[in-house]
């Protein structure tokens, strides 16, 4: 298995990028392209004390690199020799089984829609965290890619969800859940009602096994394998999640370091805590799955450490092997609605 990296996307490239490439090599089995400017990625490697290309490790020289403040949906073609258009570039052309970035989530989203094209059929590829809940995790799907969502997307996300979440995090039938205000299926916007009636039409004939509406609350104690949203309202559910938690663990340290006899407790529940923490890292996870593109697409977190990084290769690995692309493939017809035109990228 080949992984291509993008080696300066994000805030801590290239280093972090090296690091967690070679992490992964060594720890996961794997070969990694790192793809950005040779000698910076060579300096890196120097200055932890590797003078020559360990195996399983390549470089493909890439002499620009996608700006934060650069265009997104434009950044790609404007700088033809970046790390971003030379590792999508490599995708597409057999270089790699996947890519892995922690660069712009607009430029990567735009440039894997035009460069290696969604999967035919696909309306809008979806970006797919894994957040945490009471059950494990949950796939949340879109998060943000699609800001507004029709009832034919939210019918996608659901089969691209299901997939993912049986594929890479083995869940035997998950349970699909659509994100709304209530349970009753009167609840509510017009997207969310005729959304609700074609994945209870989809899970009446046994294509996902879809549970009904569930509030964020019930999603959060780990209700469904898979929340089904529009990108708004999913992105706001993600950075409520992602708050919450970062509030929670500074109330946590507050209260376990106010005193004597609160740092005694703190090391009796210690352990606890440590899995708490865990559970909400989202640098255990990796990366964020770009789904609906026709090869594997990961979005890493911009702030990625070598460990987040190397986790993301972990993740893109199994999503290459998990043969849920071809899923989608064999199975579009049932993802679309009657007379549904075929739609241009």
């Amino acid at each position: 298995m080949k992984i291509i990296v993008d080696a300066m996307g994000g805030d801590n490239a290239p280093v972090s990028n090296v690091k967690g490439a070679l992490a992964a090599v060594r720890e996961l089995g794997v070969e990694v392209v790192l793809v950005g400017r040779g000698e910076d990625i060579l300096k890196v490697l120097k200055d932890d004390g590797i003078n020559e290309l360990p195996p399983g490790l390549e470089i493909a020289h890439a002499s620009q690199v996608v700006e934060m403040c650069d265009n997104p949906a434009t950044a790609f073609r404007e700088k033809k020799d970046s790390s971003l258009t030379v590792g999508l570039n490599l995708l597409k052309n057999g270089g790699g089984d996947a890519f892995v970035s922690a660069g712009s989530t607009g430029a990567l989203l735009s440039a894997a829609t035009l460069m290696i094209k969604r999967v035919r059929g696909i309306r809008r590829a979806a970006l797919a965290p894994v957040v945490p809940t009471g059950a494990g995790g949950a796939v949340l799907i879109d998060c943000g890619a699609t800001a507004e969502g029709t009832p034919e997307y939210l019918l996608q996300f659901a089969f691209m969800g299901s997939y993912y979440a049986e594929r890479v995090l083995k869940r035997p039938e998950p349970k699909v859940g659509l994100l709304n205000i209530g349970a009753e299926p009167s609840k509510g916007t017009d997207l969310q009602r005729e959304a609700h009636a074609l994945l209870t039409a989809a899970g009446k004939a046994g294509r996902i096994h879809f549970v009904g509406n569930v509030e964020a609350r019930e999603a959060v104690y780990g209700q469904v394998d898979v929340i089904v949203s529009d990108g708004y309202s999913g992105n706001i559910f993600l950075k409520t999640m992602e708050g919450t938690g970062g509030f929670l663990s500074k109330q946590l340290k507050a209260m376990f370091t106010k005193n004597l006899l609160t740092k005694l407790a703190a090391v009796l529940v210690s352990g606890g805590l440590k899995k708490l923490k865990k559970s909400m890292d989202s640098s255990e996870v990796g990366g964020t799955a770009l789904i609906g593109i026709s090869k594997p697409v990961i979005k890493a977190h911009g702030s990625s450490n070598d460990y987040a990084i190397r986790n993301a290769i972990w993740q893109a690995r199994d999503f290459a092997a998990s043969g849920m692309i071809d899923d989608l493939v064999e199975n579009i017809e049932y993802m679309r609605l009657p007379n549904s035109p075929e739609e241009k990228i």
